[in-house]
């Protein structure tokens, strides 16, 4: 049974990463820690505390960072909807987010439970890089950490255009957790889109009329028009989907490349750059373990399985 304590900023993607964990039989979510990034903190919390009910969940559910550490940033509402989960117009959740702060939640709850969790972070690092201020030894407590976040070939998706979204938002936690780390597993955006699901095949698990498809396909139509319609993409992206496929099985990975990983800082254009030692010229550790490949079919599967659950 893995025990997995996710951070996230949901977000469409993040919501399909989130039910996928709570579909699979073998893994149980001790924690939700959330962060401001697709959109503000107020949207994210009340997302993840939607999703919860929706899922008969009694996962707790702590408020983060409203912001990135240093520098403002800006957010990806034109790709999630205004609120996060595409305007649908969801009711109100009557659940409330715990008391304490996100970053004192994670040291807490690996100090009780020492080796034995996997941090899974689905938006910025800005959580993890406070609970590592509070508690350096962290990362000795930690079991796994798996990191959504990245473009090791510098092909990114933001106006910075070498850097991804989770790493252009908040640069400063992210070098805080890559410096930190002695090993991550990274599945990046360039991965991301080398594991496309056909837009076909996903309407078809979502035309099931289940509870969670119908969520899901509401929730999710305003960022696959604008996939499709805007960017003129062949195939469903979901890159924290992805990460929690590496999470809940990963004998599936088919690939993986371990290398140096240092985040730029500094660069007027490459700020949030992910500097991966391919050639390994330094001597800088390498603590990444970066996805190359991941089974498609094993991916989809699991995917399908978060959809038609219920």
């Amino acid at each position: 049974m893995q025990r997995l304590l996710i951070d996230t900023d949901p977000g469409v993607d993040d919501a399909l990463a989130l039910l996928m964990a709570y579909a699979h039989a073998d893994t149980t979510i001790e924690a939700l820690t959330i962060s401001a990034g697709n959109v503000g903190l107020a949207h994210t919390v009340r997302n993840a505390l939607s999703l919860v009910e929706l899922v008969g969940a009694a996962t707790p559910v702590f408020a983060g960072c409203a912001g990135p550490l240093v520098r403002p940033a800006e957010d990806a509402a034109f790709v999630h909807g205004r609120d996060g989960f595409g305007d649908a117009g969801l009711a109100a959740p009557r659940r409330r987010p715990e008391p304490e702060p996100a970053a004192a939640a994670m040291v807490r709850l690996a100090r009780a439970h020492p080796g034995e969790l996997t941090f899974v972070m689905l938006g910025p690092l800005s959580n993890l890089a406070l609970a590592l201020r509070l508690d350096p030894e962290l990362p000795r407590l930690v079991r796994r950490l798996v990191v959504m976040g990245g473009a090791v070939h510098g092909h990114g998706n933001v106006s910075r255009v070498v850097s991804e979204f989770n790493f252009h938002f908040d640069p400063e936690a992210a070098a805080c957790v890559v410096d930190a780390w002695p090993q991550l597993e990274l599945v990046d955006w360039e991965a991301t889109l080398r594991h496309g699901l056909a837009f076909s095949e996903l309407a078809g698990w979502l035309a099931g009329g289940q509870q969670v498809a119908r969520f899901y396909d509401a929730i999710s139509i305003k960022t696959r028009d604008w996939m499709r319609l805007r960017r003129n993409l062949d195939r469903w992206h979901a890159a924290d989907a992805l990460a929690m496929a590496v999470v809940l099985d990963p004998g599936a990975v088919e690939q993986w490349e371990t290398r140096p990983l240092r985040i730029e800082l500094d660069g007027a254009l490459t700020r949030g750059m992910s500097v991966v030692d391919w050639s390994r010229r330094t001597d800088w550790r390498e603590q990444a373990r970066i996805l190359v490949r991941y089974r498609v079919e094993r991916f989809a599967e699991l995917v399908k399985m978060a959809l038609t659950a219920h």
